[in-house]
């Protein structure tokens, strides 16, 4: 597949694909919540789901947002780490304060898995409220706190900062090819060479919102792929999977899986491969290789990790095989259908 912004990484894409799906024939949020929370349903299938439920939480408004929102934090319950890091992000994206409630009750939760606190802490800065700094710096701050929970608050405690400052304003970014909303904005278009950014990127003595920063501005310099500074881009950003921080480095991977190049392939294998890296990065490392399932020898490369020792890293390459195949099928819409999910519940 070659990348575009018309294909990106498996969160995206599925986003895009909910939205296209016909209104006639998509799921009611309870129909969705369903789904969502039922532990026999197949995970892809619970996915499929989750997506659809943040569409309809995005676009719609007042008691149907919410509601939806509901549906979403319902799948808290599960015991699956990689869906409720999952749901996690995509309450941050929301753009819906509604969803604060539900995240600070799983960053709060020191029995949680810290790749779902992580992504709570994330959510909460990209929700962008000033009523957040708060539960952020106390967990920044809180004595042997994970340490990835740690950098998370800190980068979200700047986004906050940041989106809510005069500086802000005063900033000319560039108009970025991606919808997600991100942890940090690139850096301004006045500081775009690849080799400038590349140099913030892996300077470790910047803050990480600054550094983060750098990569997003890598990435819009990636997209489209024709770009002559893509190929570049996506060179330096995998120079960034030998940080010293697994947040950074999962950061990196989940980068490549927006933006779908193929240059990435190496760099993500040698990732999932690496059994001795921390497991949030070898997720997003197999997330962002089904973004490219066909790609020659990507799906191989995947189906060797679905018994890997890690239950995380196993369920995201069982979601990254069935983006792979949706991929490759040349079907019209991934998000739920009622028929399609009767078909598959059956």
């Amino acid at each position: 597949m070659s990348p575009s912004a018309d294909m990106p990484e498996s969160r995206e894409a599925l986003e895009a694909i909910a939205a296209a799906a016909d209104e006639s024939q998509v799921h009611t949020i309870a129909e969705l919540r369903k789904t969502l929370t039922s532990e026999t349903s197949p995970l892809p299938l619970r996915f499929r789901a989750l997506f659809s439920l943040k569409h309809v939480a995005c676009k719609s408004k007042g008691p149907e947002s919410e509601a939806a929102i509901d549906a979403i934090a319902a799948g808290f319950a599960s015991p699956s780490a990689l869906l409720k890091h999952e749901l996690a992000y995509c309450l941050g994206q929301t753009g819906n304060l509604y969803a604060v409630g539900p995240l600070r009750k799983v960053l709060r939760d020191l029995q949680e898995d810290p790749m779902c606190r992580h992504e709570a802490a994330e959510a909460l800065g990209a929700l962008g409220d000033l009523g957040d700094l708060e539960i952020l710096k106390e967990f920044r701050d809180r004595e042997g706190e994970d340490v990835c929970i740690v950098e998370t608050c800190e980068i979200a405690i700047d986004r906050i900062q940041w989106e809510n400052s005069e500086q802000r304003k005063l900033e000319k970014l560039r108009k970025s090819d991606f919808t997600s909303v991100d942890p940090a904005p690139p850096m301004e278009e006045s500081q775009r060479t690849v080799e400038e950014l590349e140099k913030s990127l892996m300077d470790t003595t910047l803050p990480l919102f600054i550094r983060y920063r750098a990569m997003f501005a890598l990435r819009d310099l990636a997209s489209p792929p024709d770009l002559p500074t893509a190929v570049p881009a996506v060179q330096a950003l995998a120079r960034g999977l030998a940080d010293p921080s697994a947040l950074f480095r999962h950061e990196i991977a989940f980068v490549f899986g927006q933006l779908s190049h193929p240059a990435s392939i190496p760099a993500l294998t040698a990732a999932l491969s690496n059994t001795e890296e921390a497991s949030m990065v070898r997720h997003e490392a197999a997330e962002a290789l089904g973004s490219l399932g066909d790609e020659e020898g990507v799906e191989d490369t995947l189906k060797k990790f679905l018994h890997d020792k890690e239950k995380v890293v196993r369920e995201s390459v069982i979601v990254a095989l069935d983006m792979a195949e949706f991929e490759s099928s040349g079907q019209a819409e991934y998000a739920l259908i009622p028929e399609s999910a009767k078909a598959a519940a059956a």
